[in-house]
């Protein structure tokens, strides 16, 4: 996640994953003031004598004037008016959040969104998803089809051509042609069509097929129609991502769009999805096919029960059930169950069968019905009095739950949808998950007794840390003056305040002095940590940097984490702008990963990007992050002069107010935020050992599979 960073000429971007590569902020001029114009004086005479008043008169306009050399090259041309799709293509990240991999993946949620909407309305009974060899994806649906006749405010454009072309042109902005739908704006599919150096859709209504080709937003040609067709209705759209947004190399995962296609049978059993993968895009030891058929009639119950297939549960069957409403508003689907493993549970969320990674209103109202069920079973058979200090936190810790709703007109956060906003959600969920909750538990009352127990548990043990944890932060500072020098902040609570994890004394004490004391704490290790990922368990514990960092952080590790006990709300390692910084900077990423992934997963970790170089001219200075961004900025910056440029051998080089001023003030620092979706868990989990475990081998076949994409990694 990007903070405001103008020192850097640089704009802020939205938070990128990791490992996913980070798109760099663009630049922007620096602006000036324009001076402030002096208040007119006030006449001593007009207010004493009335007839000294005089009416003002009409003047012609005042001619123009040069101004400033500021004001010089601010006029009227310099305001753009952005038209039709070319807003998109200029700044992606608003419309799919970035041009990363996973905004890649996001165009093809796009338009299969499309598809699962014409299934959930009734009208289309298969979806075909096909990945082709040239790096295409096609989606298929027998639905409606797109309309093709002429647009009533645009009759010389077939609907087809305006639903492409066109920001917020669609069918689902009421209820008539959709009563609930995943999109609402009308952007989706124009957004892939303007990202797309070539996309080509098919519609076949009324027994005629038409079809009509694009090419970044612009159509190459008229709508075609190609003749009649039998047996065959719906859409096809075809497209292939734009390599000038996306980069050269830039492609699709087909195990990546495998879960994401078989997710959507999942969430809807009335639909039969059908995959195709071309063979040569396969990897021989991978686990997904060429081609394969997904429908799911056991809906969200059976994929629950396959991704906790082998676990212990608390209690058993599964709580699962489903509610179907006429025209689907109010429908949903949830199923719950509790890992008696110890492991931390987790949650996955839909709504109009769009994944709502960030949770929202739906999984509110699921929270709520769960505790107030189990509360009310606890009165029943008199053991209120055990619920008295359980909350929701405890009842979901290791619960493992998915939930589907259908709402009309959802409301989102942002036009990727990672949370839901709609208010009525929360109701919806809340009244028809706690009636089934009550049923579920009197029909099985040992089970439902275990649940109790075991909620009690969580809520007992939530307490007595709570209690051990009661230490001063004196205390901590105490025990860390050995090898890491803990210089802690003033802050009472872990709510706004930050932890800087440094390289070395020197760098450490430049942070101290540039830190504000009241919200920043410091703590220096010294030189590189150690490799967690292939390290034995006796050289781990035996680590007095990773025990220091461990201690400083107070949230325990492993399945002994438990982020109420973390003291700080961000954790931010700060190294060296350089190859060895970066190297530690893995490391210590490395480390939280294995030890600590929930604090990745909660949002509590993030990278500084100090800069690498100083560059001044005259009274301006701005500040470099690397050789690429330096040139930029002298020609955009300087337009071309040679500036005085210093290269920072390290933080420790700097002086505290530079540090301050670029690094480490939140209102101008730039800090990335450490992400990873859940359903790319594997795959990271996978790169981390393959890049830092005890194999060599392994690195070395990272590295010929990726050789000739090198040159795309982005140099923070």
């Amino acid at each position: 996640m990007a903070e405001n960073g103008d020192l850097f000429g640089t704009e802020p971007e939205r938070p990128a994953t990791v490992p996913p590569r980070v798109a760099a902020p663009g630049t922007v001029s620096p602006r000036s003031e324009a001076p402030a114009r002096a208040a007119p004086a006030r006449s001593s005479t007009s207010a004493a004598d009335p007839s000294s008043v005089r009416l003002a008169q009409p003047t012609a306009p005042l001619p123009p004037r040069n101004g400033t050399l500021s004001e010089s090259g601010y006029d009227a041309s310099a305001i753009e008016v952005l038209e039709g799709l070319e807003p998109v293509r200029r700044r992606p990240g608003m419309y799919i959040g970035g041009t990363d991999e996973r905004a890649l993946h996001h165009l093809f949620a796009e338009v299969i969104d499309n598809a699962m909407d014409e299934a959930v309305a009734g009208h289309a009974s298969f979806i075909d998803v096909e990945v082709l060899e040239d790096g295409s994806i096609a989606v298929t649906d027998n639905g409606r089809g797109i309309p093709v006749d002429p647009h009533p405010k645009f009759p010389g454009k077939s609907a087809l051509e305006v639903i492409m072309t066109t920001l917020h042109a669609g069918g689902k902005f009421d209820s008539k042609a959709y009563e609930t739908s995943g999109g609402l704006h009308g952007v989706g599919v124009s957004v892939v069509n303007a990202l797309s150096d070539e996309l080509e859709v098919e519609v076949a209504r009324a027994k005629t097929l038409y079809r009509q080709r694009f090419s970044r937003g612009i159509p190459v040609g008229p709508l075609e129609v190609v003749g009649p067709v039998a047996n065959r209705r719906g859409t096809r759209v075809r497209f292939h991502p734009d390599a000038q947004i996306f980069g050269e190399g830039a492609h699709f995962v087909p195990a990546r769009l495998f879960r994401m296609a078989r997710s959507k049978a999942y969430l809807f059993g009335g639909v039969e999805i059908r995959w195709h993968c071309a063979p040569s895009l396969l990897k021989p030891e991978g686990d997904v096919a060429a081609e394969a058929v997904f429908r799911f009639p056991g809906g969200l119950r059976d994929y629950l029960g396959r991704e906790i297939e082998g676990k212990d549960l608390v209690a058993e069957p599964i709580f699962s059930g489903k509610i179907t409403k006429p025209g689907s508003h109010g429908s949903l689907e949830w199923a719950i169950a509790w890992l008696a493993t110890g492991e931390d549970g987790f949650s996955s969320s839909y709504c109009n069968t769009i994944p709502t990674p960030e949770g929202g209103t739906h999984e509110q109202g699921l929270r709520i019905a769960l505790l107030r069920g189990l509360r009310d079973h606890a009165e029943r058979i008199g053991q209120s009095k055990r619920m008295a200090q359980v909350t929701s936190d405890d009842v979901m810790a290791t619960c493992a739950s998915m939930l589907s709703v259908f709402i009309r007109e959802p409301e989102f956060q942002g036009q990727t949808k990672d949370k839901l906003a709609t208010v009525e959600a929360s109701r919806i969920v809340e009244n028809a998950v706690r009636d089934a909750f009550d049923h579920w538990l009197a029909q099985a009352p040992q089970q439902a007794l275990k649940l109790l127990d075991w909620s009690v548990d969580r809520a007992d043990e939530r307490l007595r840390r709570r209690l051990e944890k009661e230490v001063s932060r004196k205390t901590a500072t105490k025990k860390l003056r050995l090898p890491g020098k803990l210089a802690d902040c003033s802050n009472a609570g872990a709510a706004g305040s930050e932890i800087f994890i440094v390289e070395g004394d020197s760098a450490g004490g430049s942070a101290k002095q540039a830190r504000n004391r009241a919200t920043q704490a410091i703590l220096p290790l010294r030189g590189k940590i150690l490799n967690v990922a292939n390290a034995t368990r006796e050289k781990l514990n035996a680590n007095q940097q990773l025990a220091d960092l461990i201690l400083a952080l107070g949230c325990g590790i492993g399945s002994q984490f438990r982020e109420d006990d973390l003291r700080y709300e961000k954790v931010i390692v700060m190294t060296d702008a350089d190859v060895d910084g970066a190297h530690i900077a893995s490391l210590l990423v490395t480390f939280f990963w294995r030890q600590m992934p929930r604090l990745i997963e909660k949002g509590h970790l993030y990278l500084a990007v100090p800069p690498l170089y100083r560059l001044q001219l005259g009274g301006k200075s701005v500040y470099a992050r690397n050789d690429a961004h330096k040139d930029e900025l002298i020609a955009s910056v300087f337009k071309g002069k040679k500036p005085e440029i210093s290269r920072f051998k390290g933080l420790g080089e700097m002086m505290p107010a530079q540090l301050k001023e670029t690094t480490m003030d939140p209102a101008r620092r730039i800090l990335l935020k450490v992400m990873v979706e859940h359903e790319a868990r594997t795959e990271t989990s996978d790169v981390v050992e393959r890049l830092m475990g005890n194999k060599p081998e392994a690195r070395f076949l990272f590295i010929q599979e990726r050789a000739a994409f090198a040159g795309e990694l982005i140099d923070l």
